[in-house]
């Protein structure tokens, strides 16, 4: 049950992946402008790719297929600004949280022309790149149970420490015990001797005193 719930995470967590990682693709017309929000948090890192797509395979992209593009933050910082291109990407680390800008400004053309675009904007989980995340990752298995082994025999070590040293305190605990209980025997010998002779004594005083001896 537990394996079903775990698996089901992960399809879960993929499948929520695969949604986020998805690109968009839009048309911009010319002289017009196109933005695009994406909600990013604090420190997270972000990354985008952008290009035109060619309407003619096989064949130049038209002069006119071209568009500036500007990031800016929720306080109007700019993080990316890109004039008269295709194509290109950036990424950056959001210093402040909240909504982040891509605008998409087609030049001005005549005739007009629609311009069909591929934006893939990734943020936080899904900027990562998975391929180096994936060796990485497989290296910091190995580094955690590596470090697994270390502690176990550190714990094994300090514990025989431990084992010893409980050892040698019973040892001198026994000992102290041994020493306490033999005084204890050779008290009460003595004050069994004694209360034998104060009988004796008492028992003389008495008989002597009613001259029955």
């Amino acid at each position: 049950m537990e394996l079903q719930k775990f698996q089901l995470s992960i399809l879960l967590i993929l499948g929520f992946l695969s949604i986020i990682a998805q690109s968009i693709r839009f048309e911009i017309e010319s002289g017009h402008t196109k933005c695009i929000a994406e909600d990013i948090k604090t420190n997270s890192m972000t990354v985008g790719h952008y290009s035109v797509v060619n309407p003619n395979e096989g064949h130049p992209l038209p002069e006119s297929h071209k568009f500036t593009l500007r990031v800016t933050s929720i306080s109007g910082n700019s993080h990316h600004y890109a004039d008269h291109v295709q194509s290109g990407q950036f990424a950056f680390q959001a210093i402040e949280g909240g909504d982040y800008m891509a605008c998409f400004f087609a030049i001005d053309h005549h005739p007009r022309v629609k311009i069909p675009v591929e934006f893939d904007w990734r943020s936080g989980v899904a900027a990562k790149d998975w391929s180096n995340v994936a060796k990485k990752g497989s290296v910091d298995a190995m580094e955690l149970e590596l470090k697994k082994l270390t502690d176990a025999v550190t714990f094994i070590h300090e514990e025989m420490f431990y084992l010893r040293e409980r050892e040698q305190d019973m040892q001198q605990l026994n000992n102290k015990t041994n020493s306490r209980m033999a005084l204890l025997s050779f008290v009460s010998l003595f004050v069994c001797l004694s209360v034998a002779g104060l009988q004796l004594w008492h028992l003389k005083s008495f008989f002597e005193k009613k001259k029955l001896i």
